[in-house]
């Protein structure tokens, strides 16, 4: 019913394939995170790096060895556990004392650095994040991985929501759809709810999004389309003319699509139509997404690659580093590049 391999790609599938996270080491990511710490208050924020685990579970052993509870703990986003991640986190400490961190031992985690600072550590906060990932056993001619990826550095990648939002197999728009065709989402606990929620309205994204890759109007403007300022989520609807498709050819700004939720779309006349008929073909979604109040909102359709380099190596494996906005996915970038088998183990931790 949802299958994410049938999304349109942007170019042409290419006889070139590798192997993904054979090692944690093989994919690091790095925040990029726009906040300068006072070095006071009552917040210590903690820069983690961590490997075979999630950022729930890191969040949990820094509560338990601070003595509080786990709403006390903070983060920006969510890090993969089958990865060497670095990211921040922030443990909520009025009037007391700063732990003893050092003494926090793991083979799970390793922090680098504690400063205090005045203010929690709030989800999305980070600007983005920086990835090296290394590619292993690569099959295809150098000539075409060299094709490939300058095509990406130049003119980017579908902005899809990654994989990795739908659950495995797919199962949280499974889930999805059966707790709103039972009217039970409304009962779940905010946490819970909000993974599925997020789930539906990024699946009527990708969906819009792939089926403007399948028209061939990816980058060429239609009637009624909405456009974002390239770094920024400042979106404006105006008449196609010589000068929006100049900006869009220099990707000074991006056509968007819809975030469904309620009220009034920016959209109009040809997109409108295009993108209700999208959220009607999931209605129980559209209309799920609506009762919860989830308003109307735009997500730009290309992604950039930003200081993307590359570098093939002796053993037949490849390093690509660039970095992404927040809210985007590498795998977004790697499933461009050819067919990029990922290795890694289910998580668990």
């Amino acid at each position: 019913m949802y299958q994410y391999d049938q999304l349109s790609l942007l170019y042409p599938a290419l006889n070139i394939s590798g192997d993904l996270k054979t090692e944690n080491k093989d994919f690091i990511v790095d925040e990029l995170m726009p906040v300068n710490m006072s070095g006071n208050g009552e917040h210590s924020w903690l820069n983690i790096t961590k490997k075979n685990s999630n950022t729930d579970f890191v969040a949990t052993q820094l509560a338990k060895f601070a003595g509080v509870a786990a709403a006390a703990v903070s983060y920006a986003g969510l890090k993969d556990r089958n990865a060497l991640t670095t990211q921040w986190f922030s443990v909520h400490l009025p009037g007391i004392a700063e732990p003893q961190w050092s003494e926090l031992i793991s083979d799970d985690f390793k922090i680098n650095t504690v400063i205090r600072h005045n203010r929690k550590l709030k989800r999305g906060t980070l600007s983005g994040n920086r990835f090296e990932i290394r590619l292993r056993q690569l099959q295809g001619e150098e000539s075409d991985w060299q094709q490939r990826l300058q095509q990406i550095a130049r003119d980017g990648v579908p902005n899809y929501f990654g994989k990795q939002r739908f659950g495995h197999n797919m199962n949280n728009l499974k889930r999805a759809f059966d707790l709103v065709e039972t009217n039970k989402i409304r009962r779940l606990k905010p946490p819970k709810r909000s993974i599925y929620y997020s789930a539906m309205r990024s699946w009527i994204f990708n969906e819009i999004l792939s089926g403007r890759i399948h028209d061939k109007t990816f980058t060429q403007a239609c009637s009624g389309d909405v456009m974002m300022l390239a770094d920024s989520h400042a979106c404006f609807a105006e008449a196609i003319s010589p000068e929006i498709e100049a900006r869009l050819a220099k990707h000074e700004i991006h056509l968007t699509a819809a975030l469904w939720g309620k009220g009034a779309t920016m959209a109009a006349d040809e997109i409108a139509s295009r993108e209700q008929g999208v959220a009607e073909q999931h209605r129980a979604f559209a209309e799920s997404l609506e009762k919860a109040g989830m308003k109307q909102e735009r997500r730009a359709m290309r992604l950039m690659p930003v200081n993307m380099k590359w570098q093939f190596e002796a053993d037949n494996s490849l390093i690509v580093s660039f970095e992404l906005t927040k809210g985007s996915y590498a795998t977004a970038v790697l499933r461009e590049l050819g067919a990029i088998q990922d290795k890694s183990l289910p998580e668990f931790k």
